[in-house]
C-alpha cells in the first residue's frame, strides 16, 4: 500500500532525475541540429582537425594546393627589414624587389624595419597594425608575409594569438589572394632558440590553413658555409649583404618553383658559389 509520503517521494525523486537528464538532452538536441546545418552546407571548406596533447591544441596540417599564379601576376611582399631592404646598398636591391624583377612580378614591397606580429617597427606598427592600414583596392595574385626575428625577445605568450589574428585580417583583405608564409632567416649561427620557436609556430599554424609555409631554417638557406658571404655582421647589423639579398631572391623563387610543381626557375641571382664577399 502506497501512502502519501511515499507517492510524493517518488514524485519528487522522478522530478530530480528529469533535471539532471534534462542538461544532455538539450546538448543532444544541439549536436543534431549542428549535423544537420552541415549536411545541408556541402560547399563548406573541410575544417582542419584539432589534437589534444594535454597543453594546448595542435591544429593538424592541410595539404595546400599547388601555388598557380597569372603570367604577370602582382604580389604583394609584407615583412620586416629583410624585406625592406636592410644592408643592400640600396634598399631596391634587397631580395623582395630582385625577385619581383627577375619573374616579371608586379610587386608591391612593404617592409618595416624592426617589426614583427608581437613588436612595432621603426617606421611603422606590429604586423598586424600594418596589415589593418594596407590598401583593399591592392588585390594582389599572391601575398608573401616574411618574418619575423624581431619578435625573439619578447615573450611566446600571445604570439600564436597575434600571428592568428593578423593572419585572419590579411585573408580577409585578400580574400582572392594565395598567402604564401616566409618563415625567419637566421641571422646569427648557431640559430637562437626562440628563433627556432617562432619558425615552429609559424609552420604550424600555416599549415593548419593549408598556406604554404618556407622555412629558410629547415631548408638550411644560411649555413656556417656561406653565412659570411649572405650575412653583414659589420655596417649592415647581420643583415643580408647586397650579395645576400641576390642569393635570397634565387632561394626563394626556387622554392616558390618547387610548390607551384615546376621544374625550371627564371631568376638569375648567384648560388652560393657564385656568391662573393659584401
Amino acid at each position: 500500500m502506497t501512502t502519501p509520503n511515499t507517492a510524493s517521494a517518488t514524485r519528487s525523486s522522478r522530478a530530480r532525475r528529469a533535471r539532471r537528464l534534462w542538461p544532455f538532452a538539450v546538448a543532444a538536441l544541439a549536436i543534431a541540429a549542428v549535423c544537420a546545418v552541415a549536411a545541408l552546407r556541402p560547399w563548406a571548406p573541410e575544417p582542419s582537425a584539432v589534437v589534444a596533447t594535454g597543453q594546448e591544441p595542435v591544429a593538424v596540417a592541410v595539404a595546400p594546393a599547388a601555388l598557380t599564379l597569372p603570367e604577370q601576376p602582382r604580389v604583394l611582399i609584407f615583412g620586416d627589414s629583410w624585406t625592406y631592404g636592410s644592408a643592400a646598398t640600396l634598399p631596391t636591391l634587397g631580395y623582395a624587389y630582385l625577385i619581383g624583377e627577375q619573374l616579371g612580378w608586379e610587386t608591391i614591397v612593404d617592409g618595416v624595419r624592426g617589426s614583427g606580429y608581437l613588436k612595432p617597427g621603426l617606421d611603422g606598427g606590429s604586423f598586424g597594425e600594418r596589415i589593418a592600414a594596407l590598401d583593399p583596392t591592392m588585390d594582389p595574385d599572391l601575398v608573401i608575409i616574411e618574418g619575423s626575428i624581431n619578435d625573439r625577445r619578447l615573450p611566446a605568450a600571445g604570439y600564436r594569438d597575434a600571428v592568428t589574428s593578423a593572419w585572419d585580417a590579411l585573408a580577409a583583405l585578400y580574400p582572392d589572394a594565395t598567402i604564401v608564409v616566409l618563415g625567419p632567416a637566421p641571422q646569427v649561427l648557431p640559430v637562437e632558440k626562440a628563433t627556432v620557436r617562432i619558425d615552429a609556430d609559424l609552420a604550424e599554424l600555416a599549415a593548419a590553413r593549408g598556406w604554404w609555409y618556407i622555412s629558410p631554417i629547415a631548408q638550411e638557406w644560411i649555413t656556417t658555409d656561406n653565412y659570411a658571404e649572405v650575412i653583414d655582421t659589420g655596417i649592415g647589423r647581420d643583415h643580408p649583404s647586397t650579395n645576400g639579398h641576390a642569393y635570397l631572391a634565387t632561394r626563394l623563387a626556387e622554392a616558390l618553383s618547387a610548390i607551384s610543381g615546376e621544374t625550371d626557375v627564371i631568376a638569375d641571382a648567384p648560388h652560393d658559389e657564385d656568391l662573393t664577399g659584401p
